[in-house]
């Protein structure tokens, strides 16, 4: 939409060749910070009710703020999903790592999988932004997809190394797949069985034909 990229910064030349350090960061101030905070708030709220392509005007209005001072905040739609998914994605990461020594490589990896979906499905749109983010790392949701990935490398290695998964899966298809899932199951609500039996597949596709 026209209205969601006119209040984006333009950017050109040597301004964006020198990012800043962290010391040139100033914090924010009182206001801006309750700007924020504000905006993630009614952010959320209009993604779980209405799904991620909801009015960003909208969402403005209803913190009470310019949509000029959104995009100061988040340039594009991409960087305030990342920002509001940013505590469920720190959650699915602490999950990863309370997996990192289960006795059992293969079904820690397939729960890590699940819990991704059921995250996935909360936000209508969540499973096809993270989808495009995972083909472009500088992507607003990077921040989310990038780090999972990581994660996810780790429960996916260690399965491999238990020889419970085919040396041949690669965690960049693996998270494809699982956001397909996800998407999936949000076109169809009324089969609240369709993500495990999709994970049952997948996790015979990941054990190979003779396993």
């Amino acid at each position: 939409m026209a209205t969601e990229t006119a209040g984006q910064p333009q950017t050109t030349g040597p301004a964006v060749t020198a990012p800043a350090r962290p010391q040139d960061v100033r914090p924010m101030r009182a206001d801006a910070r309750r700007n924020y905070e504000r905006l993630l708030t009614e952010a959320r709220t209009a993604f779980t009710k209405h799904g991620t392509d909801t009015s960003l005007e909208d969402i403005a209005r209803r913190a009470g703020v310019g949509i000029g001072t959104l995009y100061r905040h988040f340039p594009n739609r991409t960087a305030l999903m990342g920002a509001v998914f940013q505590g469920e994605v720190d959650a699915l990461l602490a999950h990863a790592r309370r997996l990192a020594d289960a006795p059992q490589p293969c079904a820690a990896l397939v729960e890590w999988l699940r819990a991704i979906i059921t995250h996935a499905t909360t936000y209508r749109g969540l499973s096809r932004a993270l989808m495009t983010a995972s083909a472009d790392d500088s992507s607003g949701m990077a921040r989310c997809s990038v780090p999972m990935r990581e994660a996810g490398g780790a429960l996916l290695s260690r399965a491999q190394q238990a020889g419970a998964v085919r040396p041949d899966v690669s965690i960049s298809d693996l998270m494809q797949l699982t956001n397909g899932i996800a998407l999936a199951v949000e076109e169809s609500p009324a089969d609240p069985q369709l993500a495990d039996r999709l994970l049952t597949l997948t996790l015979r596709g990941l054990k190979g034909e003779n396993r």
